[in-house]
């Protein structure tokens, strides 16, 4: 009985010692793994600044047509005897003078604008509107516009062009509403103006064939303080 308990002991041993050999591989799966490196993120895609690589087909079509929703305007909002009222707004109002310089200065502005020319029977041709508060920041080669109160409040950016004008693409905010639309997003809202210097500080931006109520808005900015 002793011996063969003793060579059942000789058999079992090494057939235990091979399972540990071979039951554990080669026992690199028993070895803590180093934990795996995160993916190298990426950086951020710079923002195009030329406008051109921005600008919607429909903006585009409403942007060579600006002097032509002018004129139109004009002629309304002259025939519903408003004449001397856009008289006495000087430069701000004749289309084809401007001066050099269209960059506005970071800061705090007022803003008013000024609707001529009625899309629909009923409609008054020419609304000038009391001034409202807009900021300009400075964000690279753009600008970073927000009318910050009213109920139509024009967010966007602004775009070198040539040294008369520059271009404002952005989104129409409405009522309480508390985040703008992305450019492109909707184009109801989307919005297209050309800005320019009228005066020592004295800036316009004239937004042709809005989608709603007038032919052109004109918004002139003066900064405050």
């Amino acid at each position: 009985m002793t011996l063969l308990t003793t060579a059942a002991r000789m058999l079992i041993i090494p057939a235990a010692l091979g399972c540990l050999a071979g039951c554990g591989g080669d026992g690199v799966e028993d070895r803590p793994q180093p934990a795996s490196q995160p993916a190298a993120s990426k950086p951020p895609k710079p923002q195009p600044s030329d406008w051109r690589e921005i600008i919607s087909d429909a903006d585009r079509d409403r942007l060579a047509r600006w002097r032509q929703s002018w004129m139109a305007g004009l002629e309304k909002a002259g025939a519903a005897g408003q004449a001397k009222a856009i008289a006495a707004q000087g430069m701000l109002m004749k289309p084809d003078l401007s001066m050099p310089g269209p960059s506005l200065p970071a800061g705090d502005y007022a803003c008013r604008v000024i609707k001529m020319g009625a899309q629909a029977k009923g409609m008054p041709n020419y609304t000038a509107y009391p001034a409202f508060t807009c900021r300009v920041s400075a964000e690279g080669a753009v600008l970073r516009f927000a009318k910050l109160d009213g109920s139509q409040r024009h967010v966007g950016t602004i775009y070198p062009d040539d040294g008369t004008r520059m271009i404002f693409l952005g989104s129409l905010m409405l009522g309480d509403e508390t985040r703008p639309l992305r450019y492109g997003r909707d184009t109801e809202r989307d919005m297209v103006g050309v800005v320019e210097r009228v005066g020592q500080a004295r800036w316009r931006i004239a937004f042709p064939y809005p989608r709603w109520e007038s032919l052109i808005d004109v918004m002139e900015l003066t900064p405050k303080g």
